[in-house]
C-alpha cells in the first residue's frame, strides 16, 4: 500500500502537465497509466497549441525545446472559390499559436518528470478509483502482476471522456456539460 497528496489517472499531456504543475508546488503526486511509455509516445496527436496553452508549459518549466523547435503562427489563409482571405490572430485575439506537437510536448513533460523524481507507473492494469467523494480515495491496480493500492487525498482523472475515471464519478456529483459552437 502506497500514499501520496494526488494520484493522477492518465499519463497523457494533461495528466503529466498536472503532475509537473503539483511537482513545482511541492505537492507529491503518482501518475498512473495503462499503457507503456513507449506507447504514449507513439501516439500521434494535433500539433498546434494555443497561448494559454503556452504559458503552462512555461510554469510547468517545459518550455526550452518548445521554444527552440516550434513554429509561431500569427494567422492562417483560407482559401474560397480561388480567392484567398487571412485571418490574422494578432489582429483579431492579440495573439498567435505554436505549431509543435502533442508528442513533444508529452515527451518533454516525461523528461521534467523524471528529471524531478516525480513516479509514473506505466502499465497499470485495472485502474479502478475507490471512494472518491470520501475524505479518504483511493487507486487500486495491478502492476507487474500485483494488486497495489495508492491511498490519497485527491484522485484526478485525466484518461479521457472513455476512460475508468470518468465512469468512476458517482452520478449524483457528475454535472457534464457541453457547448455547441456557432458554424461561421
Amino acid at each position: 500500500m502506497g500514499r501520496t497528496q494526488v494520484a493522477i489517472i492518465g499519463a497523457g499531456p494533461s495528466g503529466l502537465l498536472l503532475g509537473q504543475l503539483l511537482l513545482k508546488e511541492g505537492i507529491d503526486n503518482v501518475v498512473l497509466e495503462r499503457q507503456s511509455g513507449e506507447y504514449v509516445l507513439s501516439r500521434i496527436r494535433a500539433g498546434i497549441i494555443e497561448t494559454v496553452t503556452v504559458d503552462l508549459l512555461k510554469a510547468a518549466g517545459v518550455e526550452e525545446r518548445m521554444h527552440r523547435e516550434s513554429l509561431v503562427h500569427d494567422g492562417i489563409e483560407l482559401c474560397f472559390a480561388g480567392a484567398r482571405h487571412r485571418v490574422d490572430f494578432r489582429e483579431l485575439v492579440g495573439r498567435s499559436v505554436v505549431v509543435y506537437g502533442q508528442t513533444e510536448i508529452t515527451r518533454d513533460l516525461m523528461s521534467a518528470r523524471s528529471e524531478a523524481g516525480g513516479t509514473s507507473i506505466y502499465e497499470a492494469q485495472d485502474v479502478r478509483p475507490h471512494d472518491i467523494a470520501s475524505a479518504s480515495p483511493r487507486v487500486t491496480y495491478r502492476h507487474k502482476g500485483r494488486e497495489q493500492s495508492l491511498d490519497c487525498d485527491f484522485v484526478v482523472g485525466c484518461d479521457g471522456f472513455h476512460g475508468v475515471s470518468r465512469a468512476s464519478i458517482p452520478h449524483d456529483v457528475l454535472s457534464p456539460t457541453s457547448r455547441i459552437r456557432p458554424r461561421i
